[in-house]
């Protein structure tokens, strides 16, 4: 019995803290009209999770595009179809690997810094402050951050895209001797627009969607401790990165199923 009470007791809170991030979630949409007469609270906040993301997703996109070049070419080779490796690059990319690795280093590096400033935000009582002036927290603070994430998740993943590319033909073609023609020529011919390059702008759009969600709530459920902040920014991580690698098996079911 005491295992059973411990199971509900498990299963309400979480149904519980569902209804507050859903709750959260319905106040911050509807405070998007008010954030049009203030465009620089959302200005600040693409620099702040967009602009300096992008060092980081630069560098891990050159790295796992050479990753993916090297180990094309080794597989590819066997069957004498080296010249499919910009093929494999190509939509590895664009289709799967540049939306959900550019979320998880979007959740380890700005989702974490959103839920750490919120969260000391609300320890410091700088929110209840906000609501003493009669200032909309959800206007000043968490509206803008939600918007930024979800704005320039998709901008990261093509830049993520684009450099993984480059890297993979500086290794297939550079390094290993693949015909440059041929690289640019099949990935130009296999990569389309609707089935391949849209479904990867989905994905990142709900991926920064539902990454910034969990961040922002995340720092404004957080305890109002130092300990509660770190204990948040962690359950941040971890809750974005597993939601983002389930909705990504999601997505792929229902994407190639309505192929």
């Amino acid at each position: 019995m005491n295992a059973l009470a411990r199971l509900g007791r498990a299963v309400l809170d979480a149904l519980a803290r569902l209804g507050r991030a859903t709750r959260f979630l319905a106040d911050t949409v509807l405070a998007l009209p008010a954030l049009a007469r203030k465009p620089g609270l959302l200005v600040r906040q693409l620099y702040a999770v967009g602009v300096l993301t992008v060092l980081i997703v630069l560098i891990s996109g050159l790295f796992v595009g050479m990753v993916l070049g090297l180990q094309g070419y080794n597989i590819l080779v066997r069957f004498n179809s080296e010249s499919s490796l910009g093929v494999m690059v190509g939509l590895s990319l664009v289709r799967e690997l540049g939306p959900v690795v550019t979320a998880l280093l979007f959740a380890g590096r700005a989702g974490s810094a959103l839920t750490a400033e919120i969260g000391l935000m609300k320890a410091t009582e700088q929110l209840s402050a906000l609501e003493m002036m009669a200032v909309d927290p959800y206007r000043e603070v968490m509206t803008p951050r939600l918007l930024a994430g979800f704005l320039a998740m998709p901008l990261l993943a093509a830049l993520f895209s684009a450099v993984g590319v480059l890297g993979g033909h500086l290794v297939g073609v550079e390094l290993l001797g693949v015909d440059a023609g041929a690289y640019w020529a099949q990935m130009r011919n296999a990569v389309d627009f609707y089935d391949d390059l849209l479904s990867g702008v989905v994905k990142s759009l709900v991926f920064g969607f539902v990454a910034t969600w969990i961040a922002v709530f995340e720092g404004y459920d957080a305890v109002p401790t130092a300990e509660g902040v770190g204990r948040a920014t962690t359950r941040s991580v971890v809750n974005a990165s597993l939601a983002v690698l389930g909705l990504n098996f999601v997505l792929t079911a229902i994407m190639l199923n309505g192929e």
